[in-house]
């Protein structure tokens, strides 16, 4: 067995130095900020700004949603569904002043603005995306400097990883915070997420709670719209991993094609000191050389059967971390041998890892996990503790009847790539269960994925059922008859709308048949709540229904 690292000592010897190493300082005394301070702010990244009214009047802490404004806050107008009655409920909270975008060359501020808060303060700015990122660091007094922040992207297992190295870091004695697409706490609130990347007034007041809170790590997924529309502009990722690349997010209010998802996702490298790849992923060249522009790049790959460097899988460069011999526990979870090679390539350690979920693919999420793990300099005895008691909400949950027959399936899996990697995984490891799946797709959003995944889930399933799935704004009735018209020819298939019928319906059809059967309940995992229009009524999970059928 390897040494363990002292802390701060990573695979690069002394790559992610300690605090001190890294330049982090306490804040100085907290002195009052202006809107004239904010002024030159942005006047100093090139964005035009004005104050309208008093520009001397102090803010501290911004928002961006009224119902969540506190007194002295900056409030943010701006999003497509945003109304002035939003601002007339700020300003009646206590907001100091707000923050929107100018109208002409004049920057003058929109009439209906004026309208609802006449005589409260204005910052007007040419572009109110961009300024807001930049202001809300100066608000929050610079939290970063005093933080370890890990950012996670790619097309799946974002969370998993996140979950992952949380839970290795918490078994090396650490308390990070997490924000990502199933939970967001920071040491001071805890809820179940919205956006898988807050905008940036939320994002720094999350990082502001974690130093506040007397944590000293973030770890964060980083979604490509986080990424394209600048939620994490000038937030340094001590590390940048990307785990894989598909099509996903592609629709007229997101990317307009693959080219601009995919050029949103590399723009992580920019501001990461630490590039970490998968070299599994698709365009690996293309990572690759995108990772050229942080300062390290480390690299990680699994062997699997029949690759490798004795099966003829040539990687583009040498993987720093290496996982080979995975095998299958009685216990459903997994084991695999981790080689780490040392900064001059030789094998610096091998270690027995087990992971305490199932899913082959769970091998590629464990080990982008190690490899950041090993980067903060944590040793292996915590690696091994956190990876065996692993759980992560939604993710690869097992429910199995009591005889065993059925076993429901809960996770997250929600795009083509994520669809691909789960069904092939299911079929290698129950090849001789009937599959059932059920899923739906969301409204208003990502409209590619209404024809790929029929077509990827009835490629492997033996019968598929459409059902809500976060509709939004559009009707669950015309999701579901895109998803049956996009049904390959012969696949059984049928629609039952409300989610909570459908689940139950066909873990109660799986338990009369007696056939050995595994039921997939895809995309909302665990979650408690259903994106329907502008709210979120709380529903009963996936998860809960399956324990109630097959449990009882």
């Amino acid at each position: 067995m390897a040494e363990e690292m002292a802390p701060g000592e990573g695979a690069f010897g002394s790559t992610l130095p300690q605090e001190e190493m890294l330049g982090v300082h306490m804040p100085e005394e907290k002195k009052p900020l202006t809107l004239f301070d904010l002024v030159d702010v942005l006047h100093a990244s090139d964005v035009e700004a004005r104050v309208f009214g008093d520009g001397a009047a102090c803010v501290d802490g911004m928002a961006i949603d009224s119902r969540e404004v506190a007194p002295r806050n900056l409030f943010v107008c701006k999003g497509a569904g945003f109304r002035p009655a939003f601002l007339e409920s700020a300003v009646a909270a206590g907001a100091a002043a707000y923050l929107c975008e100018g109208v002409g060359e004049g920057l003058s501020i929109p009439s209906e603005l004026v309208a609802a808060a006449a005589v409260t303060p204005a910052l007007v700015v040419s572009d109110v995306r961009r300024a807001m990122a930049l202001v809300a660091p100066v608000i929050y007094r610079h939290p970063e400097d005093q933080l370890h922040v890990v950012g996670i992207t790619g097309t799946k297992g974002k969370s998993t990883v996140a979950y992952m190295l949380r839970s290795i870091l918490v078994a090396a004695g650490q308390e990070p915070s997490i924000l990502g697409s199933i939970e967001t706490d920071d040491g001071k609130v805890r809820y179940e997420s919205h956006n898988t990347t807050p905008e940036a007034p939320d994002l720094w007041r999350h990082l502001r709670n974690t130093v506040d809170a007397g944590r000293r790590t973030m770890v964060m997924e980083v979604s490509s719209q986080g990424l394209k529309y600048d939620r994490v502009l000038g937030l340094p990722f001590e590390i940048g991993c990307f785990l894989n690349i598909g099509r996903d997010h592609i629709s007229g209010v997101e990317h307009p094609d693959f080219e601009d998802y995919f050029a949103s996702k590399l723009r992580i490298f920019n501001q990461c000191e630490v590039a970490v790849v998968n070299l599994a992923t698709d365009h690996v060249d293309r990572v690759l050389q995108a990772a050229k522009s942080a300062p390290c790049v480390a690299t990680f790959a699994v062997e699997h059967a029949g690759e490798g460097s004795h099966g003829g899988k040539v990687w583009p460069v040498e993987p720093l971390f290496i996982a080979s011999g995975v095998t299958q526990l009685p216990t459903g979870g997994l084991a695999f041998t981790v080689r780490e090679r040392a900064a001059e390539g030789e094998i610096a350690c091998e270690e027995h890892i087990e992971l305490g979920m199932p899913g082959l693919f769970n091998v590629d999420n464990a080990l982008a996990a190690i490899s950041m793990a090993r980067l903060l300099g944590v040793g292996y005895d915590a690696i091994r503790a956190g990876l065996a008691q692993i759980r992560v909400p939604g993710r690869m949950e097992l429910v199995s009847s009591a005889d065993g027959h059925v076993l429901a399936i809960v996770d997250y899996a929600h795009n083509e790539l994520s669809f691909e990697t789960l069904f092939k995984s299911v079929k290698a490891e129950y090849p001789d269960r009937r599959v059932v799946a059920l899923f739906g797709a969301p409204g208003g959003k990502a409209q590619e994925r209404r024809e790929a995944l029929p077509r990827v889930a009835g490629a492997y399933a033996d019968h598929l059922v459409y059902t809500e799935e976060d509709p939004a704004h559009d009707r669950v009735e015309d999701i579901c008859a895109e998803l049956v018209k996009n049904t390959p020819a012969g696949v059984s298939h049928e629609v039952i709308l409300d989610r909570e019928e459908a689940v139950r319906t066909v873990l109660e059809r799986a338990l009369a048949c007696g056939e050995p059967s595994v039921v997939l309940l895809l995309a909302k995992g665990d979650e408690e709540t259903m994106h329907r229009g502008d709210e979120y009524p709380e529903v009963k999970s996936d998860l809960a229904i399956a324990r109630e059928v097959l449990l009882r």
